[in-house]
C-alpha cells in the first residue's frame, strides 16, 4: 500500500495530541493516510502497553487511517543509531509516503528528540539505493520521502506553516479521548501523571485556538520545516475569507 501521508511517532498518541486534525482531513479527501509508533509506550505509569495497542486501534479508527503499525522499540532507549534506522528504513521503503510527519526534535520527553533526529535520518537515507532491505522476502527499492515535517509537541516551537484543521478538530478530540487510561478520569485509582491532571486535554485545544488565531481560523496545528518550503504560486497560500 503506497501512502501519501505517514506519520511517524515514537509514542501512541503522539500523533494524535500534535498532527490528528491535519491528517484527518487528508483522510477525508480520499488520500492514503497512515501512522507508525515505534514504541508501545510501556514505560507509561498509567495502562498497560496492551492496552494502550488497542487504545492506537480505536484512535485510528476514529481518524480514518488506512494502516497503523507498531515497530516494537524499546519505550525510552529509542537511539539514533543502524540498527533502528534500517529497521524503520524498511517502513519507509515499504510506504513510499510523499510527506512523513515526525515527532519534535527537541522537546519535554527526552524520546521525542531522540525520535524526531532518528525519523529524519532514516528518510534520507531511505533514498541512498545503496543500502538495501528486505521486507517479506523481497528486496526493497529505495525511496525517500518529498517532505519530512516535525510537529509541535509538549514545548512550544515557532512553526513554519500552521493547517487550518477547524473542521477537524472535534474528531481530533474524539481520537485523542480513545486514549482512556492516559488522560483525566476522576474515578481512576491510577497515579496522577504529566498528562491525566485536569486541564490537559483544555490546553490542547488552547494552543489549537491559538495557532489557528494566528491565520484566522478556529483551530490549527502548526509544524517545523528544516528544509526551505517552495511554493508554485502565491495561490497555494490563500486561505478562505472569514465572514
Amino acid at each position: 500500500m503506497k501512502l501519501h501521508i505517514l506519520a511517524i511517532a515514537v509514542h501512541p498518541d503522539d500523533i494524535e495530541l500534535s498532527a490528528a486534525g491535519t491528517l484527518i482531513k487528508h483522510a477525508r479527501i480520499g488520500q492514503q493516510v497512515g501512522i507508525i509508533d515505534l514504541t508501545a509506550g510501556e514505560l507509561g505509569t498509567r495502562g498497560t502497553p496492551q492496552l494502550r495497542l488497542q487504545e492506537a486501534a480505536d484512535a485510528a479508527r476514529i481518524m480514518g487511517m488506512a494502516v497503523r503499525e507498531n515497530l516494537g522499540m524499546r519505550d525510552g532507549f529509542i537511539v539514533n543509531d543502524e540498527a533502528h534506522q534500517l529497521k524503520l528504513i524498511q517502513y519507509i521503503r515499504k510506504y513510499q509516503p510523499e510527506v512523513v510527519i515526525a515527532n519534535a526534535l527537541a522537546d519535554r520527553h527526552p524520546d521525542h528528540g531522540r525520535a524526531g533526529k532518528l525519523i529524519a535520518d532514516a528518510c534520507f537515507l531511505s533514498g541512498l539505493r545503496k543500502i538495501e532491505t528486505m521486507h517479506d522476502g523481497t528486496t526493497q527499492a529505495a525511496w525517500r520521502p518529498k517532505r519530512v515535517y516535525h510537529m509541535i509537541q509538549d514545548r512550544f516551537t515557532e512553526p513554519t506553516f500552521i493547517v487550518d484543521v477547524s473542521d477537524a478538530h472535534t474528531t481530533k478530540m474524539e481520537a485523542i479521548k480513545a486514549y482512556k487510561s492516559q488522560f483525566h478520569d476522576p474515578t481512576s485509582a491510577e497515579p496522577l501523571t504529566y498528562i491525566s491532571q485536569s486541564g490537559f486535554l483544555e490546553s490542547i485545544e488552547a494552543r489549537a485556538m491559538l495557532l489557528g488565531k494566528r491565520i484566522g481560523v478556529a483551530y490549527g496545528e502548526g509544524f517545523v520545516s528544516e528544509t526551505t518550503l517552495g511554493l508554485s504560486s502565491l495561490d497555494a497560500l490563500l486561505l478562505p475569507d472569514l465572514a
